[in-house]
Protein backbone atom coordinates (compact mmCIF):
# COMPACT_ATOMS: atom_id res chain seq x y z
CA UNK A 1 0.00 0.00 0.00
CA UNK A 2 3.27 2.24 0.38
CA UNK A 3 3.07 2.86 -3.64
CA UNK A 4 -0.40 4.10 -3.37
CA UNK A 5 -1.34 7.62 -4.69
CA UNK A 6 -4.87 8.19 -4.79
CA UNK A 7 -6.28 11.03 -7.22
CA UNK A 8 -9.68 12.48 -5.59
CA UNK A 9 -11.80 15.80 -5.90
CA UNK A 10 -13.82 14.77 -2.19
CA UNK A 11 -12.43 13.42 0.95
CA UNK A 12 -15.57 12.36 3.35
CA UNK A 13 -13.93 12.08 6.80
CA UNK A 14 -15.63 10.24 9.83
CA UNK A 15 -15.37 12.24 13.06
CA UNK A 16 -15.23 10.13 16.22
CA UNK A 17 -11.72 8.34 16.20
CA UNK A 18 -10.58 10.04 12.65
CA UNK A 19 -11.07 14.00 13.73
CA UNK A 20 -11.62 13.87 17.36
CA UNK A 21 -10.41 11.07 20.10
CA UNK A 22 -13.77 9.81 21.74
CA UNK A 23 -12.34 7.19 23.94
CA UNK A 24 -12.93 9.27 27.30
CA UNK A 25 -16.47 9.98 26.20
CA UNK A 26 -17.17 6.10 25.09
CA UNK A 27 -15.74 5.49 28.43
CA UNK A 28 -17.84 8.25 30.67
CA UNK A 29 -21.19 7.10 28.87
CA UNK A 30 -20.85 3.25 29.99
CA UNK A 31 -19.99 4.15 33.03
CA UNK A 32 -22.90 6.20 33.37
CA UNK A 33 -25.60 4.15 31.70
CA UNK A 34 -24.29 0.81 34.19
CA UNK A 35 -24.55 3.16 36.78
CA UNK A 36 -27.96 4.12 35.83
CA UNK A 37 -29.23 0.62 36.08
CA UNK A 38 -27.25 0.22 39.32
CA UNK A 39 -23.66 -1.19 38.29
CA UNK A 40 -20.74 0.88 39.32
CA UNK A 41 -17.90 -1.81 38.27
CA UNK A 42 -16.43 -0.95 34.22
CA UNK A 43 -14.11 -2.90 32.91
CA UNK A 44 -11.94 -0.60 30.70
CA UNK A 45 -12.13 -3.15 27.74
CA UNK A 46 -15.09 -3.81 28.27
CA UNK A 47 -16.27 -0.37 27.91
CA UNK A 48 -14.71 0.13 24.21
CA UNK A 49 -16.47 -3.03 22.91
CA UNK A 50 -19.76 -1.64 23.22
CA UNK A 51 -18.89 1.66 20.93
CA UNK A 52 -17.39 -1.36 18.55
CA UNK A 53 -20.66 -3.20 18.50
CA UNK A 54 -23.03 -0.34 18.18
CA UNK A 55 -20.48 1.13 15.47
CA UNK A 56 -21.59 -2.46 13.24
CA UNK A 57 -25.06 -2.82 14.37
CA UNK A 58 -24.05 -5.49 16.32
CA UNK A 59 -26.08 -6.96 19.64
CA UNK A 60 -24.65 -5.88 22.86
CA UNK A 61 -26.73 -8.70 24.90
CA UNK A 62 -23.92 -10.63 25.43
CA UNK A 63 -21.81 -8.06 27.40
CA UNK A 64 -24.66 -6.36 29.29
CA UNK A 65 -25.73 -9.34 30.26
CA UNK A 66 -29.10 -9.32 33.04
CA UNK A 67 -29.95 -5.55 31.89
CA UNK A 68 -32.35 -4.52 29.69
CA UNK A 69 -30.87 -3.93 26.84
CA UNK A 70 -32.98 -0.47 25.45
CA UNK A 71 -32.84 1.12 28.76
CA UNK A 72 -28.88 0.50 28.79
CA UNK A 73 -28.95 1.77 25.42
CA UNK A 74 -30.93 4.99 25.84
CA UNK A 75 -28.81 5.40 29.38
CA UNK A 76 -25.44 4.85 27.27
CA UNK A 77 -26.65 7.25 24.24
CA UNK A 78 -28.38 10.45 26.45
CA UNK A 79 -24.54 10.25 28.84
CA UNK A 80 -22.41 9.54 25.55
CA UNK A 81 -24.08 12.69 23.60
CA UNK A 82 -23.87 14.78 26.48
CA UNK A 83 -20.23 14.07 27.06
CA UNK A 84 -19.06 14.67 23.28
CA UNK A 85 -19.03 18.13 24.51
CA UNK A 86 -16.41 18.17 26.75
CA UNK A 87 -14.59 14.77 26.70
CA UNK A 88 -13.69 14.32 23.10
CA UNK A 89 -10.55 15.84 21.74
CA UNK A 90 -8.74 16.55 18.48
CA UNK A 91 -6.88 14.50 16.82
CA UNK A 92 -3.14 15.47 16.96
CA UNK A 93 -1.47 17.80 15.13
CA UNK A 94 -5.13 17.50 13.22
CA UNK A 95 -5.52 21.36 12.52
CA UNK A 96 -2.58 21.25 10.19
CA UNK A 97 -3.56 18.10 8.17
CA UNK A 98 -6.92 19.24 7.49
CA UNK A 99 -5.63 22.64 6.27
CA UNK A 100 -3.40 20.33 3.58
CA UNK A 101 -6.27 18.07 3.20
CA UNK A 102 -8.53 21.06 2.08
CA UNK A 103 -5.54 22.26 -0.20
CA UNK A 104 -5.91 19.49 -2.41
CA UNK A 105 -9.80 18.32 -2.33
CA UNK A 106 -13.44 19.26 -0.89
CA UNK A 107 -13.99 18.11 2.75
CA UNK A 108 -17.02 16.89 4.34
CA UNK A 109 -17.71 15.06 7.38
CA UNK A 110 -19.97 12.62 8.50
CA UNK A 111 -20.94 10.74 11.64
CA UNK A 112 -23.47 8.54 12.99
CA UNK A 113 -24.44 10.27 16.22
CA UNK A 114 -27.99 10.95 16.24
CA UNK A 115 -27.36 15.08 17.09
CA UNK A 116 -28.22 18.14 15.02
CA UNK A 117 -25.11 18.83 12.89
CA UNK A 118 -24.94 22.43 14.79
CA UNK A 119 -24.28 20.30 18.16
CA UNK A 120 -21.36 18.57 15.88
CA UNK A 121 -20.17 22.28 13.78
CA UNK A 122 -19.72 23.67 17.68
CA UNK A 123 -17.60 21.05 18.44
CA UNK A 124 -15.43 21.62 15.42
CA UNK A 125 -15.69 25.52 15.99
CA UNK A 126 -13.97 24.97 20.01
CA UNK A 127 -11.35 23.16 17.93
CA UNK A 128 -10.80 25.88 15.12
CA UNK A 129 -11.65 22.88 12.70
CA UNK A 130 -15.10 23.85 11.09
CA UNK A 131 -13.88 26.09 8.77
CA UNK A 132 -12.47 23.07 6.81
CA UNK A 133 -16.11 21.38 6.05
CA UNK A 134 -17.88 22.36 3.14
CA UNK A 135 -20.29 19.81 4.54
CA UNK A 136 -21.28 18.28 7.63
CA UNK A 137 -23.75 14.96 7.82
CA UNK A 138 -24.90 13.18 10.83
CA UNK A 139 -27.15 10.21 11.56
CA UNK A 140 -30.45 12.72 11.83
CA UNK A 141 -29.45 13.64 7.85
CA UNK A 142 -29.72 10.23 6.94
CA UNK A 143 -32.59 7.19 6.90
CA UNK A 144 -29.99 4.33 7.42
CA UNK A 145 -26.86 4.28 9.57
CA UNK A 146 -23.39 3.76 7.48
CA UNK A 147 -22.83 1.03 6.67
CA UNK A 148 -25.53 2.11 4.28
CA UNK A 149 -23.58 4.59 1.46
CA UNK A 150 -26.63 7.11 2.16
CA UNK A 151 -24.27 9.65 4.16
CA UNK A 152 -21.75 9.79 1.84
CA UNK A 153 -23.83 10.20 -1.11
CA UNK A 154 -25.32 12.66 0.38
CA UNK A 155 -21.68 14.37 0.92
CA UNK A 156 -20.67 14.03 -2.02
CA UNK A 157 -23.61 15.41 -3.75
CA UNK A 158 -23.38 18.65 -1.50
CA UNK A 159 -19.74 18.88 -2.42
CA UNK A 160 -20.87 18.97 -6.38
CA UNK A 161 -18.09 16.01 -6.77
CA UNK A 162 -18.99 12.38 -8.50
CA UNK A 163 -18.70 9.82 -5.44
CA UNK A 164 -15.89 8.11 -7.32
CA UNK A 165 -13.67 10.87 -7.27
CA UNK A 166 -14.12 11.21 -3.38
CA UNK A 167 -12.12 9.08 -0.42
CA UNK A 168 -14.08 7.96 2.71
CA UNK A 169 -11.52 8.46 5.83
CA UNK A 170 -12.37 6.59 8.73
CA UNK A 171 -11.24 4.22 11.59
CA UNK A 172 -14.11 1.33 11.73
CA UNK A 173 -15.49 -1.42 9.59
CA UNK A 174 -18.63 0.51 8.72
CA UNK A 175 -16.80 3.15 7.18
CA UNK A 176 -15.10 1.43 4.63
CA UNK A 177 -17.90 -0.63 3.68
CA UNK A 178 -19.96 2.41 3.55
CA UNK A 179 -17.12 3.93 0.99
CA UNK A 180 -16.85 0.48 -0.99
CA UNK A 181 -20.93 0.30 -1.34
CA UNK A 182 -21.30 4.17 -2.07
CA UNK A 183 -18.16 3.14 -4.77
CA UNK A 184 -15.63 5.59 -3.42
CA UNK A 185 -11.85 5.30 -2.76
CA UNK A 186 -11.26 3.82 0.84
CA UNK A 187 -8.83 4.72 3.62
CA UNK A 188 -8.61 3.39 7.14
CA UNK A 189 -7.34 5.07 10.00
CA UNK A 190 -6.02 3.07 13.15
CA UNK A 191 -6.60 6.25 15.34
CA UNK A 192 -9.84 5.01 16.91
CA UNK A 193 -11.30 1.26 18.68
CA UNK A 194 -10.91 -0.80 15.18
CA UNK A 195 -7.64 -2.59 14.93
CA UNK A 196 -5.23 -3.24 12.06
CA UNK A 197 -6.36 -6.84 11.45
CA UNK A 198 -10.03 -6.04 11.23
CA UNK A 199 -9.78 -3.58 9.29
CA UNK A 200 -7.39 -5.45 7.00
CA UNK A 201 -10.23 -7.31 6.29
CA UNK A 202 -12.62 -5.19 4.93
CA UNK A 203 -9.70 -4.42 1.57
CA UNK A 204 -9.66 -0.63 1.84
CA UNK A 205 -7.62 0.88 -0.61
CA UNK A 206 -4.93 2.27 2.28
CA UNK A 207 -4.51 1.43 5.78
CA UNK A 208 -2.60 4.53 7.99
CA UNK A 209 -1.95 4.96 11.04
CA UNK A 210 -3.40 8.37 11.61
CA UNK A 211 -5.21 10.91 8.94
CA UNK A 212 -2.39 13.18 9.45
CA UNK A 213 0.03 10.70 6.94
CA UNK A 214 -2.96 11.00 4.32
CA UNK A 215 -1.07 14.09 2.45
CA UNK A 216 1.57 12.43 1.54
CA UNK A 217 -1.36 9.65 -0.34
CA UNK A 218 -2.85 12.08 -2.60
CA UNK A 219 -1.74 13.00 -5.85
Amino acid sequence: MENIKLKVKGILLDLDGTIVDSREAYLEAVKAAFKALGQNAVNVKVAMEIPRKLEQNLSINNIIKGIDTQKFLDAYLNAYYKATSIKTKPMPNISETLKKLSQKAKLALTTMRYVPKENVLNELEKFGLAKYFQSVITALDTHFPKPSPEALMRCAEQLSVPISECAVVGDSVADVRAGKTAGAKTVAVLSGIFTKEELEREKPDLILKSINELPDFLE
